[in-house]
């Protein structure tokens, strides 16, 4: 399955849906939906993981890029992660730093 990182938005919330599998090679397409949520001006983002197969640490560090671009004030929600992808994120302790919803 090909990567894709989708955004779209809804009042107050920028959702991206991930699909695939999130690597080195795919982390920039990850990297510049962050981009374009955070100039929304959404007070919370979504970030849907049930179709996420895989995440690298490629993308851990695109889960840490939203984190610094969008700052503490906006709620950023991993939701739907399949178990593998929410043990990576766990493993990696950003479990504290994203509420995780579905997992």
């Amino acid at each position: 399955m090909a990567f894709t990182a989708t955004l779209s938005t809804d009042t107050g919330t920028a959702t991206i849906h991930l699909a695939g599998e999130l690597d080195a090679s795919t982390a920039p397409l990850f990297h510049d939906a962050i981009e374009k949520a955070a100039a929304t001006g959404a007070g919370r983002l979504v970030i849907h993981a049930a179709d996420l197969t895989y995440i690298a640490s490629a993308g851990l560090r695109a889960l840490v890029f939203a984190r610094q671009k969008l700052g503490e004030e906006i709620a950023i929600v991993i939701d739907g992660a399949t178990e593998p992808v929410a043990r990576v994120i766990r493993m990696a302790g950003l479990d504290r730093s994203f509420e995780m919803t579905g997992s």
